[in-house]
């Protein structure tokens, strides 16, 4: 399986659009070579890079319906509800939705990866306004594929 922007390649920065710097605006993602037996797409978005314990988590998104070949770019959480029909997550600010690199000034490159996750079933454990850990357990040895896109970012 494989994942892509049209807006950065692995390893190059993202454009300021895409960041706190910017308009925030979630980027384009497609991607191909999807298994064919899955249920649903789930997509975390993280940077381990970030002075917390864990990697800090900018956006996850899941029951991506496995028809789906990406996800549009700016895709705004109206509500905890069905956006684009998928539903989005609280990240790391706890807020629904996608929220853009937002280094600490001087910090260095930090890199932002978009792991996407080809699931076996539907999670149907999930209610709205779910975190990171909650999508964690409910896709326990339910991913048969996985990709993943990083993007970098420095201030």
């Amino acid at each position: 399986m494989k994942i892509q922007s049209s807006e950065f390649g692995p390893g190059e920065p993202i454009p300021v659009r895409y960041t706190a710097d910017g308009d925030n605006l979630s980027p384009p993602l497609s991607w191909s070579d999807i298994p064919g037996d899955m249920s649903e797409f789930a997509l975390i978005c993280e940077d381990p890079d970030a002075s917390t314990d864990q990697p800090w988590v900018h956006w996850v998104i899941c029951k991506i319906p496995p028809q789906s070949d990406g996800l549009p770019q700016a895709l705004v959480p109206a509500s905890a509800q069905m956006q684009a029909n998928a539903m989005q997550g609280r990240n790391s600010w706890g807020i629904l939705g996608y929220r853009g690199p937002d280094p600490s000034r001087g910090h260095g490159v930090h890199h932002y990866q978009f792991n996407l996750y080809a699931l076996d079933t539907p999670l149907m454990s999930l209610k709205p306004g779910y975190e990171t850990p909650a999508l964690l357990s409910a896709m326990e040895g339910h991913v048969l594929a996985e990709a993943q896109l990083i993007g970098t970012y420095e201030r």
